[in-house]
Formats: C-alpha cells, sequence, structure tokens
C-alpha cells in the first residue's frame, strides 16, 4: 500500500513539473486537462500493469498452462459468495469469498505465488476489497479487470454447479473471428 501512494505521489509531482498553460485547451473537454508528461504516464501505466491483469491475458496464461502442464505461476482467486460461484466461475480457480481472507488465505494460498483476484465485473469492487485485503496479509496480488462477466463475454469456458457451459463471445468485448484482439 505504501509503494502505491509513493508511486501516486510521484506521478502527481511529475504532472505538476511538467504541464505548462500552453497545454490547456479550454474549449477542448479533452485537453482542458492536459496530459501528462511521457515520464509520468510511463509510471503510471506502468504502476497501472503491476496492479491488473486482464481476462483475456489471465486466459492465456491458463491454457497456456494446461496445455503445456505447467504451472500458470499464479492462483485465481473468485472472491464472490458460493452462490455467485456456483451459477459460475473460471475453472481452475480457487474459490475464497472475500469476507474468509483473514481466516483461510495463510492455510490455502502460498505468499511466494502471486494471485489474482476476480469478482462478478467492472460494476464489482471485491475484487478490489480482497486484493487489498490479500496484500495486507503479505500477498502479492493483481486483479482481474472485468471479472467473471467479462470472462463469459469474452466466450471463455467456465463452470457452474450444473457442470461446464460456454457462451459466444460478445462482439463488444471479443474479436469473433480472431484468437486475440491483438492489444
Amino acid at each position: 500500500m505504501e509503494c502505491h501512494f509513493s508511486a501516486m505521489i510521484i506521478i502527481r509531482r511529475l504532472i505538476t513539473m511538467t504541464t505548462t498553460d500552453s497545454q490547456v485547451n479550454p474549449l477542448n473537454p479533452v485537453l482542458r486537462t492536459p496530459p501528462a508528461s511521457p515520464a509520468a504516464a510511463v509510471a503510471h501505466f506502468s504502476a497501472s500493469l503491476a496492479f491488473h491483469a486482464d481476462v483475456s491475458d489471465v486466459a492465456a496464461a491458463l491454457a497456456d498452462a494446461r496445455e503445456t502442464g505447467a504451472d500458470p505461476g499464479f492462483v485465481l482467486i473468485d472472491t464472490r459468495s458460493t452462490a455467485s460461484w456456483d451459477q459460475g466461475h473460471v475453472p481452475g480457480a480457487v474459490h475464497l469469498p472475500t469476507a474468509l481472507i483473514p481466516e483461510q488465505a495463510e492455510r490455502l494460498l502460498d505468499k511466494g505465488v502471486p494471485v489474482v483476484t476476480y469478482c462478478w465485473g467492472p460494476g464489482c469492487n471485491g475484487a478490489t476489497r480482497a486484493a487489498l485485503a490479500l496484500a495486507r496479509l503479505g500477498f502479492q496480488v493483481k486483479e482481474m479487470l472485468g471479472g467473471f462477466e467479462y470472462w463469459a463475454r469474452e466466450g471463455f469456458a467456465y463452470e457452474t454447479w450444473e457442470g461446464p457451459a460456454r457462451k459466444a463471445a460478445d462482439p463488444l468485448t471479443a474479436p469473433v473471428d480472431a484468437e486475440d484482439c491483438g492489444c
């Protein structure tokens, strides 16, 4: 947590030091607040990638691990309730609701293995709360952006209490005729 605050202070200083009045365009809603300097942008986006992974990257890492028999190098944690887990979850994820992290995380997880948390989706901050709880216990942690919602919307297989399931990819979230978006 202290590292994140330090990074944010440095970023704010870089933005303040590199912003000039000539960059401000009060008539343009995009440039009303000028872009950060390249150095500040590098600091910000590097920090963001240290805290987040997207659904496609998690899916690719898990698929590669399944195909090669290798360890993906992280543990994926579903932080939602049992009812939510039963409704649908990522295959191979560990079910550890946020409320149970303080009493169960150290028994279930290895502090030497990074953890990736997810909850319902972008409208839910459960994965953020779970990531914070895990970080406070000394775990390295990232949050999976998009959560279970985008896992299912991007067409990745999932499991329910009834068995495996999969929906067609939503063309607004994933390419229909390609393996990845090319990001």
